[in-house]
């Protein structure tokens, strides 16, 4: 027969011996510490549960902040799990492709990808140090290609450092190319109204340089024509058949003797005069197919001279250059460019002395450990400290607005490198009053005479 066991605690009353105080209070006792323990533990849940809730709300904020980021960046992000399937894409992706992201989540990324890169390489491309850097295109939601994109591409690593997948991130290049030819264009532009403005020098002392002989064949010309009147008379006359003495009248009257005297010193002025506008000529032409042909070895002193003569014509009067040069000068490069070079930095002297009573310009050449050094300096103002560092830099220019475009010393700058060589600006030494203003050296590879 089964017996009934009561699974309540034994009560303090003994029916065999009565009421037993001792046990009521022993019972009492663990009653309160069962009472105790569920309330620490109903503590202890209370205080998980706020805790539980507090994390969550952190990464509910962590989420938000991480989701704010990634709509922020304007590149694009693609992480996707190890077999290519995309897990998650931020805003600028989204507005790349026209996709919503609910679309793309667990889609295989080589579904997105162009022709041309499939989704085996691009996990090759992993290993593969040298294609770090691809440019791809994606389709767009309308069927269409996005802009090329330089795409980057990463190992995603899980929580014991193993691989997870990938991250790719990557740059829209399309606008950033049209920005770029758009640059290249303007930049462009401006060198060509930098030619055209150093142009426009350069015809100014050609036609200085001509007017002069030019002039003096005109006078020449004027003088020679007076001279053929006189002598188409007297010859008409002894034509027609006057006598002795009226041919020394007319003889003396006309001058023969003095004009035939003065003819060849005439003929010799207006062929002298005609040869001088013939060397200008050739030396323009020169210059100008210099600018378009291969490295020759030239004596750098002759273009010097050439360009004090064509800058200082058109620039009369503002300065005395002086001019310090040795025998020969001889380097390897374009003539043409050199000519272009010295000559900005001459008319730049010039105008930093414009207005000085005491304007002075100073051209010398050397040769000075296997290097030809020209120096142009000038006794004016010198340039700022502060912006020493700057006049190399395009479209910097001290000039009021009109007289320069802040790009003849870059051009300069930029000849001088491409010819193996330094142009440097500084100003000269402050201890020496009398030797004050800038000064810029050009320093080249001195040529070996036997290469002319």
């Amino acid at each position: 027969m089964a017996t009934y066991t009561d699974p309540r605690p034994s009560s303090a009353y003994d029916f065999a011996g009565g009421y037993d105080p001792e046990m009521a209070a022993a019972q009492e006792t663990a009653w309160i510490e069962v009472i105790k323990k569920m309330e620490e533990v109903y503590s202890d849940l209370i205080s998980y549960e706020v805790e539980l809730e507090e994390k969550n709300t952190a990464l509910e904020e962590a989420q938000r902040f991480i989701n704010s980021v990634l709509s922020a960046v304007s590149d694009i992000l693609i992480v996707c799990d190890q077999s290519g399937r995309i897990q998650q894409v931020n805003l600028a992706f989204l507005q790349l492709t026209g996709f919503a992201e609910m679309d793309l989540f667990e889609r295989p990324l080589d579904e997105l990808l162009a022709e041309g890169t499939g989704n085996l390489r691009l996990f090759s491309w992993i290993d593969s140090v040298e294609s770090r850097d691809r440019e791809v295109r994606f389709r767009s939601h309308d069927d269409g290609l996005t802009d090329p994109v330089a795409l980057s591409c990463a190992t995603r690593l899980d929580h014991r450092g193993l691989p997870a997948g990938i991250v790719l991130t990557g740059r829209p290049v399309g606008e950033l190319r049209r920005a770029y030819e758009a640059l290249k264009t303007a930049q462009a532009q401006l060198i060509q109204q930098e030619k055209m403005a150093s142009l426009g020098r350069l015809i100014a002392g050609v036609a200085h340089e001509l007017n002069n002989p030019i002039s003096f064949v005109y006078g020449n010309v004027h003088a020679l024509s007076k001279y053929s009147s006189r002598i188409a008379a007297y010859l008409d006359a002894i034509h027609a058949g006057c006598d002795g003495a009226e041919r020394e009248r007319l003889r003396t009257e006309l001058r023969i003797d003095a004009t035939l005297a003065d003819l060849p010193a005439l003929m010799d002025g207006t062929a002298e005069g005609a040869q001088r506008v013939a060397d200008i000529v050739r030396s323009l032409k020169r210059l100008s197919f210099s600018a378009r042909a291969k490295p020759e070895v030239f004596d750098l002193g002759e273009i010097i001279v050439k360009a004090v003569q064509w800058s200082a014509s058109g620039k009369k009067g503002l300065a005395a250059i002086d001019l310090d040069l040795p025998e020969r000068l001889a380097v390897r490069g374009n003539p043409g460019q050199l000519h272009q070079v010295i000559v900005n930095l001459i008319e730049n002297a010039l105008d930093a002395v414009a207005g000085r009573p005491d304007g002075r310009v100073a051209v010398s050449g050397k040769v000075e450990d296997g290097k030809a050094v020209l120096a142009i300096e000038d006794n004016g103002p010198g340039i700022p400290p502060d912006i020493v560092t700057k006049v190399f830099d395009p479209f910097f220019t001290t000039k009021p607005v009109g007289k320069g475009t802040g790009l003849g010393l870059w051009i300069s700058y930029g000849i001088i490198r491409d010819h193996g060589g330094t142009l440097e600006a500084h100003n000269q030494s402050a201890n020496d009053q009398s030797k004050g203003g800038a000064r810029f050296t050009i320093r080249l590879q001195a040529a070996p005479e036997t290469g002319a």
